[in-house]
């Protein structure tokens, strides 16, 4: 079937007609009384004449947004978190929106990477996010309006957006592109904003002035680059885009490995390059890929170790090698050359290493979101998380990473939380992960402290001369509308300010006066209320 028919059936399906809406309105009159949400959906089956079948959840949304806006009924959040469609998106805090940029040359030969005309390199055009850019022919406008109206239709809120931009490698894009890309993304995260823009700044910066203060305000803003494309220039360029934290796919930690696979750049780069995020505040995020050409089980499994061996990353990606007809890897299976792990030898080895995982690291992914028509040979589960969860659980084992520690919906008492201080070493930089922590180990919110020594790397950046530097504030919990209150939830029990006092002193205990935090273009007004101040691409305050 063609991506273009499969997106035409999925609104067929899903378009309110007047007896839809009416149904889902009795239905949703039922919840309020106490009915199970599926169990009142599946008593109130669709006329058959009409196609049948049942209503979605988004039929409830719309019928909910619509008793509001008619005044039917007052705002319910309890109501709304019921009948939303899957809550897990915005459990940890933010919403996350997610773009690709159009197809583009890749400076990389890599032998695993797929090549299709129509995508950036890397991506499949059935792909769900690769989908969603394709219909909107990659315009960053339509993707991000089009994902924020979707994301409010599922019972979203959408005011504090993480803006994902995904696509090959971003720093190979002309810079011109990569500056109008962003402009337009933020032009529609501020489509219902009437704030005028200031006077005498440039498209960019009126951009990202109107969304300090929009209804869709941005909390952070993410691309992907290889680690060879990282200096002091490059990381510049980031921050004047409002860049906050950066992927990089290491995929091996190998030098061999590297090599034989084509990837064109050594271990040794990928330490500059995230040392040299490190030293300017960036959010670190690696890319890893067991079942590299070249690779067993057993080589993965030591290679994982050295993760947490200098590189120290806040948040990981594990992406199993994946065989891909249109990938010049298919050649050398062809040739008897390499062999893909099966879904058994994955769940195996990732269950083996997960529990390694430090506590100040996330764990994004555990395998890429293919299609498994994609496939030529080995996983084609794109549900391997659960497959590995459920054997951990067999094994008596489990991971300590942020993802699997956040306390995400669960009520908070903040009087029972204690506050931990990590400390680890990443290269030339004393790094603290300091979190309140509920008595059953969940993570109810943490801030990433960066101390430099005075070998760290040079970034070139004036307002990071001699400052402490504050990587990432965040609290969990579902993701909550600006000054909304729910009671118990993380994010309103002022968690963020107590930890941001807590930085500070270890800051000042250890020497620095003055603090720089590397904040997204919707979370300014955050650190200027707490005596922050704005430099050049940091705010910075002296302790």
């Amino acid at each position: 079937m063609e991506i273009s028919e499969k997106r035409q059936r999925w609104r067929q399906f899903n378009t309110l007609t007047p007896q839809k809406l009416a149904l889902a309105h009795h239905v949703l009159d039922q919840i309020r009384e106490g009915s199970d949400v599926m169990r009142a959906l599946r008593s109130h089956p669709l006329d058959a004449k009409r196609g049948g079948g049942y209503l979605t959840k988004a039929a409830l949304v719309a019928a909910y947004n619509q008793m509001v806006a008619a005044g039917t009924i007052g705002p319910d959040r309890v109501l709304l978190e019921r009948i939303r469609m899957k809550p897990m998106r915005t459990l940890s805090g933010v919403t996350t929106v997610t773009v690709l940029t159009k197809p583009y040359p890749c400076p990389g030969k890599c032998i695993f990477c797929p090549t299709d005309v129509r995508m950036p390199k890397s991506y499949l055009p059935d792909e769900p996010g690769a989908m969603r850019a394709l219909e909107h022919q990659f315009d960053p406008y339509e993707q991000v309006h089009a994902r924020i109206r979707a994301l409010e239709n599922l019972g979203h809120p959408t005011d504090k957006i993480e803006l994902l931009i995904l696509g090959g490698t971003w720093s190979s894009y002309k810079r011109d592109y990569q500056e109008w890309f962003v402009k337009r993304c933020f032009d529609a995260m501020n489509a219902f904003t009437p704030t005028p823009p200031p006077e005498g700044e440039g498209q960019l910066a009126k951009a990202h002035a109107i969304n300090e203060t929009a209804i869709h305000r941005n909390v952070g803003l993410v691309i992907e680059t290889r680690p060879d494309e990282i200096n002091p220039d490059e990381l510049r360029w980031l921050r004047h885009l409002g860049v906050t934290k950066v992927q990089m796919g290491a995929q091996s930690f190998d030098d061999h490995i590297l090599e034989i696979n084509k990837r064109g750049h050594d271990v040794e780069c990928t330490r500059k390059a995230t040392a040299l995020l490190r030293a300017a505040g960036f959010k670190i995020v690696l890319h890893w890929m067991p079942n590299l050409l070249g690779a067993t089980p057993e080589s993965d499994r030591k290679d994982f170790e050295k993760f947490w061996q200098d590189f120290c990353p806040d948040e990981i990606k594990i992406y199993p090698n994946q065989l891909l007809a249109n990938a010049e890897l298919y050649e050398y299976w062809q040739r008897g050359e390499f062999h893909p792990y099966t879904t058994e030898e994955l769940v195996e080895l990732i269950a083996d290493i997960k529990p390694s995982i430090p506590r100040y690291c996330r764990v994004n992914r555990v395998v890429r979101d293919i299609p498994g028509n994609n496939v030529v040979e080995g996983n084609t589960r794109t549900s391997l998380r659960q497959d590995i969860q459920s054997e951990m659980k067999k094994r008596g084992t489990h991971c300590q990473c942020i993802r699997c520690r956040e306390v995400r919906g669960k009520p908070v008492q903040s009087e029972t939380l204690h506050l931990d201080d990590l400390t680890y070493q990443a290269g030339t930089v004393e790094d603290h992960f300091i979190s309140f922590v509920t008595p059953d180990d969940g993570l109810a919110g943490f801030i990433r402290l960066s101390l430099p020594a005075k070998d760290a790397p040079l970034t070139g950046m004036s307002d990071l001369d001699n400052a402490a530097l504050i990587r990432e504030v965040h609290v969990y919990g579902q993701s909550l509308a600006v000054g909304a209150e729910q009671s118990g939830a993380a994010q309103h029990l002022g968690l963020g300010t107590r930890l941001l006092e807590e930085a500070e002193n270890v800051a000042r205990k250890n020497g620095f006066s003055r603090m720089a935090v590397i904040s997204a273009i919707g979370t300014r007004h955050y650190y200027l209320d707490r005596g922050f101040e704005h430099g050049e691409y940091y705010l910075v305050k002296k302790i």
